[in-house]
């Protein structure tokens, strides 16, 4: 499902941390509870939802294909997510697939227009573009994909971020030939209060109306969801669409601690912590 991307203050902490894993040649670990951004900020990065489909299927091309080569091109970053069956074997066979998927498209966009590449990169094929892979749902990693993940990094020197939930820097720390390498830790926090009214906002519009914190009916509201959601940006995104649906229905034009009370019963919401 695409949906707009809202560039908060913990996507620009994991840019610069992803960066400086990029530029030190390092590995890094990212962690935070679950609906909180990580998944989307390493999509995003990673320019993902633009290149996903392409990677994946590796159909016929298309001149539109062109602004996903340099977006690869800038990124230089592979993002891939284990199964929760996914084996050793698969893990080695998918990145591979993945990292040279990634590295002819960047020649592509590298490469003079016109020219083909693919046998230039056939010719070549120990040249290598990326530069970092990001592996989200680190936890379903076993230790043995965990040794190839550090014996790609060693023979490559492709910069390495894990993602998952909070204990990962625990869980890793049992495997000390990978833990030592581990340059960056980054912890992924729950927006805080000044961006939960940011987001907010941005969905106030979105529904063709304009909050003001200063109104009481508009802070209770504020309050109602900051209690409901604990800044989870997940959460957030569930509970709008229901709040639409129940404005809609009711034909109500005022966004009020009932109609979020009302759509927050629609959602199963466990804990988020």
């Amino acid at each position: 499902m695409s949906q707009r991307f809202i560039v908060t203050k913990e996507h620009r902490r994991f840019t610069e941390f992803a960066d400086a894993v990029r530029r030190g040649h390092t590995i890094g670990l990212c962690f935070g509870p679950a609906g909180v951004g990580k998944t989307l900020s390493a999509r995003r990065y990673a320019h993902w939802e633009k290149a996903y489909d392409l990677l994946t299927y590796w159909g016929p091309r298309a001149d539109s294909d062109a602004k996903i080569y340099a977006a690869l091109a800038r990124s230089r970053t592979v993002l891939y997510t284990p199964s929760v069956l996914t084996t050793p074997r698969a893990l080695k066979d998918e990145l591979d697939q993945a990292i040279t998927r990634t590295n002819i498209c960047i020649e592509q966009h590298l490469e003079p227009v016109g020219q083909d590449t693919t046998p230039t990169w056939a010719r070549r094929h120990g040249r290598n573009y990326v530069q970092l892979i990001i592996v989200d749902e680190s936890e379903r990693l076993r230790p043995t994909s965990l040794e190839l993940l550090r014996d790609r990094y060693d023979r490559d020197n492709i910069a390495l971020i894990l993602i998952g939930m909070p204990g990962l820097e625990k869980q890793f720390s049992h495997y000390p030939q990978f833990y030592s390498r581990v340059g960056f830790a980054h912890q992924y926090r729950p927006l805080g209060q000044d961006e939960l009214l940011f987001v907010l906002q941005r969905h106030w519009r979105s529904l063709g109306r304009t909050l003001d914190p200063e109104d009481f009916t508009d802070a209770q509201a504020l309050a109602t969801i900051a209690r409901i959601t604990r800044g989870n940006f997940r959460l957030l995104e569930r509970l709008f669409p229901q709040v639409e649906r129940i404005l809609k229905i009711n034909e109500l034009e005022t966004i009020t601690n009932d109609v979020i009370e009302a759509a927050q019963s629609t959602l199963v919401i466990g804990t988020t912590n």
